[in-house]
């Protein structure tokens, strides 16, 4: 079946995210962008990250949200205020306030695809396979998907740190679960991530908003240019 927001699938869909506030979302891009800037490129990956959620197979989208709702939301998504506590608590919260085959991914990889997602959406995606798991290039995960939701699988792993996936994963493996892995992805905590990622979604709203930034547009070029050794 299939309706205003894509096909219905065996498994739900969860966004955690934080409203993208200045001073509060994607700190670690200030400097070289003002807390305003990285607020807006915040906005611009996460909705993105929306957008690409209304087109995938799902049983039910939701945001997990850290904040109030803004304009950025679009129908056909629910919200889903986090509760308080480390992200473990609260990505564990998110899996514990449903039931059924749920996927979780974050709100800084604005370069998702169906094809991407394609594996843990599609209806032979829980076949012998009790989660999915999608690693970030940084060490962490960009998404995390469980066939039977246990907050337990979730609490105590450190969060934010570079060993993040790899004690994540051993968590499942250790509880006995069969796990599948998505591609890795690179999401977005420098300046340096936010210009591959938008080069990774050159038409999406996260790229145009980079681009509007002049001190983005002189960042890639230095990246971009080649090193000058003296003699």
């Amino acid at each position: 079946m299939t309706g205003r927001h894509g096909p219905e699938g065996p498994t739900a869909l969860l966004v955690i995210a934080k409203e993208p506030v200045p001073g509060r979302v994607k700190t670690r891009l200030t400097p070289p962008f003002s807390p305003h800037e990285a607020a807006r490129l915040a906005e611009a990956a996460l909705a993105d990250t929306l957008r690409a959620v209304l087109d995938l197979p799902a049983r039910r989208r939701t945001v997990v949200l850290d904040g109030r709702p803004g304009p950025w939301l679009p129908p056909g998504i629910d919200v889903l205020p986090q509760c308080a506590g480390g992200l473990d608590e609260r990505i564990a919260a998110a899996f514990g306030a449903g039931t059924g085959p749920t996927l979780l991914i974050g709100m800084d990889t604005p370069q998702i695809t169906h094809e991407l997602l394609a594996p843990a959406l599609g209806p032979d995606a829980w076949r012998d396979c009790d989660a999915w798991f999608g690693p970030a290039e940084d060490g962490g995960f960009w998404a995390l998907g469980l066939a039977a939701p246990d907050p337990s699988l979730l609490r105590g792993v450190p969060m934010s740190v570079p060993e993040t996936g790899a004690v994540q994963r051993a968590r499942l493996t250790a509880a006995g679960l069969a796990v599948r892995d998505l591609a890795p992805l690179r999401d977005i905590d420098t300046a340096d991530d936010a210009a591959h990622v938008a080069a990774a979604a050159p038409h999406g709203r996260f790229a145009a908003a980079l681009a509007r930034i002049p001190r983005a547009r002189a960042h890639s070029n230095r990246s971009a240019a080649p090193e000058v050794r003296s003699r």
